[in-house]
């Protein structure tokens, strides 16, 4: 089976040749530099300049000599072997040969994700390396990888959100084609594969579309990055939807990727009557009406408009929201930390998780306390929990403390044990960042490679050192030395896994049960959860003490858990318990008693 996405930019083969085709719209002269041939480029209109060059074979080296000096690598190139500042190369993506003709998607009900950085992921930080790790994954018990972005970035190792040609996957990483195979193989193995997109800026080296496409951009908004990209500009807002529409449909298309998750949508500022995330779910729907594509957004504004569902359930724009509210509150119970963005749940954090547990948002409208209480996010208690993937911890988590430390280097053992099982076995769709599942000793620190611009890499080192200052510990400048260089190639490979440690203890125990719980989840959970979600509403006995029930067409499904102080009798528990913490015990009575940090999922059929 051979596939290919057609896009109106950029290489594309044809019968008669390789079709060029650039958008300049604020460039004088435009010329196609091709194996060391050069091919004047005129004004089509609209600044669209296209050219087709007969007899050019996959491989060839193509880029465009910009007003008559500066070389720049096409924006929609396929892939970048010598990097974002070198020459394209043509891509022949019908030249691969897929096996998964039958692969034919899988429920969301039934995600259990596993976010992993390919650089980091195995020893060798490569595409073929992570596909002989598949097994093991399937093995455990996820049913998804999701890749951080893979977009081609300047230097050799970086988290990807610095990707600046957003149609070329990584050579850092291995060949299209070595992706291609990564997908193939999860398909055989029945892993979906999600992969993380940012369209809301571009990387700080590496993008030249101001050299000749100066209105891709806008002044009219500010981001964190710098001038927001033009979606909503009267002349050119069309062309920048379609760029990144189509690169989502590529992923989709000529990777045969099942579902996308799009990077800080908040950050995508659009004042049009249509937004670009609406537009961008309708059209990605209407390509694949019969296929399962699973959209998620990272949206720090909570908004549940993006997650409405149809009369059959099914998601009309967006499938799920990173559910950060959830993570706030276990994260604020296992380790005590308050500070920053935690602020706003440390009133409170078992009642704010009991609420995210039960209707998704903690704050539904409220006012947000590091929001200088402006009021945040939108109702959703009437959304299924598939609407919110839920996580203890992820990439962003992690790489963005000073020292990279995992939720397990923080929290007691005996504590994050139920924080799993209450992750594992509650309805949401749940994601493991890689490693997770079995307590990885390693850090994931923040590195980029901006060499050899010593002025960016020097920004970076500052920069990331200015961030901790107001922090006790980094406070002095010899503490603020302890930062790890995030410029250096030891911090990279500091943060790469090893998975050997799965086999010693106490790893090869926390690998055992977060094996378990997920085999429980398909078992118990996934079941019910294919049935009509029906509502969730939760109770505070204690302020230590939540209790959420879910209830489906199919059953219910409860969780009691207790975060400190005495022991807790919940009382009678209609159905059957399917899981409770080995520290939970009987009394004379047989009345279940939960001490501190211990708790019980019960389940009834309906």
């Amino acid at each position: 089976m051979r596939r290919a996405h057609s896009m109106p930019f950029g290489a594309e083969i044809g019968p008669e040749g390789v079709r060029f085709a650039l958008w300049a719209p604020t460039a004088t002269n435009v010329a196609l530099m091709l194996d060391g041939t050069e091919h004047p480029l005129e004004d089509q209109g609209e600044g669209w300049r296209r050219v087709t060059v007969p007899g050019v074979r996959a491989g060839a080296r193509y880029g465009y000599r910009i007003d008559g000096d500066l070389v720049v690598p096409d924006p929609a190139s396929r892939f970048q072997p010598e990097d974002v500042s070198g020459l394209s190369e043509v891509v022949d993506p019908s030249s691969f040969a897929w096996t998964d003709r039958d692969w034919a998607g899988r429920p969301f009900e039934e995600t259990v994700i596993y976010e992993c950085h390919v650089g980091t992921a195995t020893p060798e930080g490569t595409y073929a390396a992570l596909q002989h790790k598949l097994e093991s994954l399937r093995d455990l018990g996820v049913t998804a990888i999701e890749l951080l972005p893979l977009a081609d970035f300047k230097g050799s190792r970086n988290w990807g959100y610095d990707g600046v040609l957003p149609y070329a996957p990584d050579s850092a990483y291995g060949t299209p084609d070595d992706l291609r195979r990564l997908v193939d193989r999860a398909h055989a193995l029945g892993l979906m594969v999600f992969l993380d997109v940012v369209y809301n800026h571009f990387g700080p080296a590496g993008n030249y579309l101001h050299a000749y496409a100066k209105s891709f951009f806008t002044e009219r908004h500010k981001t964190p990055w710098g001038a927001g990209i033009n979606f909503d500009g009267k002349t050119s807002g069309e062309v920048v939807r379609d760029y990144f529409v189509h690169n989502s449909l590529y992923w989709l298309e000529e990777f045969n990727i099942d579902g996308l998750r799009f990077d800080a949508v908040h950050a995508i500022l659009d004042d049009s009557d249509k937004h670009f995330l609406g537009e961008l779910a309708e059209r990605i729907r209407g390509a694949f009406p019969e296929r399962p594509i699973h959209l998620m957004l990272e949206n720090e504004a909570n908004q549940a408009s993006w997650l409405e569902r149809d009369g059959t359930g099914r998601p009309r724009y967006h499938s799920a929201q990173w559910a950060d509210d959830t993570h706030h509150g276990w994260h604020i119970l296992l380790t005590g930390e308050d500070s920053g963005y935690y602020e706003s749940f440390s009133d409170k954090p078992a009642a704010h998780l009991a609420r995210s547990l039960a209707e998704g948002f903690a704050y539904q409208g409220e006012p947000f306390k590091t929001l200088d209480n402006h009021p945040r996010g939108e109702p959703s208690s009437h959304l299924p929990p598939s609407a919110f993937v839920t996580f203890l911890q992820n990439h962003d988590q992690v790489g963005n403390r000073a020292l990279g430390e995992r939720l397990s280097h923080l929290a007691d053992p005996d504590k994050l044990a139920l924080a799993r099982a209450g992750l594992l076995l509650s309805p949401q769709i749940p994601m493991l960042w890689m490693g997770e599942e079995w307590s990885a000793s390693t850090p994931f620190l923040f590195f980029v490679d901006f060499a050899p611009d010593e002025e960016l890499n020097k920004a970076v080192r500052d920069g990331r050192r200015r961030e901790f200052k107001s922090f006790a510990a980094f406070a002095d400048e010899e503490k603020a030395k302890t930062i790890p260089d995030p410029t250096a190639a030891e911090t990279f490979r500091r943060s790469k896994l090893d998975w050997a440690e799965r086999e010693r203890s106490p790893h090869r125990e926390i690998l055992a049960d977060t094996t378990a719980l997920l085999a429980l989840r398909q078992r118990e959970v996934v079941p019910l959860t294919k049935t009509a979600w029906q509502g969730g509403r939760y109770a505070l006995p204690r302020p230590d003490v939540i209790d959420v029930t879910w209830s489906y067409a199919g059953g219910t499904l409860r969780f009691v858990g207790v975060f400190g102080g005495d022991s807790y009798e919940p009382g009678p528990l209609p159905g059957r318990v399917v899981w409770r913490s080995p520290a939970a015990s009987q009394d004379e009575d047989g009345a279940l008693v939960l001490p501190a940090w211990s708790g019980v999922f019960v389940k009834e059929v309906f």
